[in-house]
Formats: structure tokens, sequence, C-alpha cells
């Protein structure tokens, strides 16, 4: 299913693009519930589910809302983070933190003049938030979560680009998505390779693929 949406994007189809993207995550979501995962990985997953479906609305008010889709995600992969041991060893996080930050303040000043004056807080806000999620992802330890959290900061923020009006990468749509539904992927799977802090023996032997 993500590869055809990812197609749908380099082939511009819009009416492909708008069926496929509702199903994605609620089938990542529908895999963590059938391994067992955590309640707020499937909330996080629910959430983004949640922003997938208002940000294919046009105008402001759907946006916002979407983007408090996605920060209601954030907050719950950033609780789990945390519970599971991400800022338990404060030297590391503080090292983490320090260069998310040095990141975020980056693309902020990059993207700030462009942005329409009523986004510009809540962008601000949004990702810095985003970025504490990526953050505790790099901290929690393991590759595969550290990497979903840069590229969903990576992905939101080649969308941030495109709301400031700055030169877009060709096919900008199917890189966003790309980054997107790979960070979503590494995000609510990686607790199942072993690795993490916070996993928990599998109901069933059911094995998560991409959706």
């Amino acid at each position: 299913m993500a590869a055809a949406h990812l197609a749908a994007q380099l082939a511009g189809s819009a009416t492909a693009g708008h069926l496929t993207k509702p199903v994605l995550v609620p089938l990542l979501a529908a895999c963590a519930v059938l391994r067992g995962g955590p309640r707020l990985l499937v909330a996080a997953l629910l959430c983004g589910w949640a922003g997938d479906v208002l940000l294919q609305f046009d105008g402001d008010t759907s946006f916002l809302l979407g983007m408090g889709a996605f920060a209601a995600g954030h907050v719950c992969y950033l609780t789990l983070f945390t519970a599971g041991g991400a800022f338990a060893d404060r030297r590391r996080a503080a090292r983490t933190a320090a260069g998310y930050a040095v990141v975020w303040l980056a693309a902020l000043v990059v993207v700030w003049p462009g942005l329409p004056s009523g986004l510009r807080v809540p962008v601000a806000a949004y990702s810095l938030l985003l970025t504490a999620m990526a953050a505790g992802a790099a901290a929690l330890g393991p590759r595969a979560t550290a990497v979903g959290g840069a590229l969903f900061l990576l992905s939101d923020t080649l969308l941030a680009t495109r709301l400031a009006d700055l030169p877009q990468l060709p096919a900008a749509d199917f890189w966003i998505m790309l980054g997107y539904l790979a960070a979503q992927f590494l995000l609510s799977t990686g607790r199942y390779g072993g690795t993490t802090p916070f996993e928990q023996p599998p109901r069933t032997n059911f094995v998560c693929a991409p959706p």
C-alpha cells in the first residue's frame, strides 16, 4: 500500500494519493495491536492517522487541527520513550538534546521569514515538540528508533519549507511522504527488534511489514 501511495506521488495522481494515504498508518496501528504493543504506541499512530486525514483538507483551520493531531502523537511517543529510559543517562540525553536544539533553531531561522504570520508561532511550537520527540528517540538508543525520529523531523522540515515558499526538491511530495512513512514504520516497529528498553513479549508471532 505504501508503494502504491508513493507511486501516486511520483505520478502526480492526487486522487490515488488521497485514497491511499488514510489507509497507511492504521495498518501500522493494527500491527502494533496484534503484536501487543504499548497503548501509547497505538495512540501515537492513531494521532498520526488523524493528522493525515485532516491535512488532506484545504485551509488554515484544517492545517492547524492536523498539526495538533500530530503534536498529540509526538507527546505519546515522547512519553513512551521517557518511560523506556531515554533520559536516564543525563549526560547523553543532554548532548543529544543540545544537538537537536541546534538543528531546530537553524531550521526555524530558515523558514521563519516565509511562513504566514498566523502560522509562525504554531509551527515553531510544533517543531519544538517534534524535535524533542526526535531527541528522545535518539537518546533511547536503538538505531531504528533514532533514525525514525530523525526522518520524521526531516520530513516535516521539508513540509515547512513549502509553507515558507522556499525552493523545493523535484518530486517533493514523494520525498516528504517517503520520509514520513519510513519514520512511522521505524518508530512503531523498533520495539519489536528486541533492543528497546520497553520491549514486551509479543502476544502473537505476527510479523510487521511496511504498510
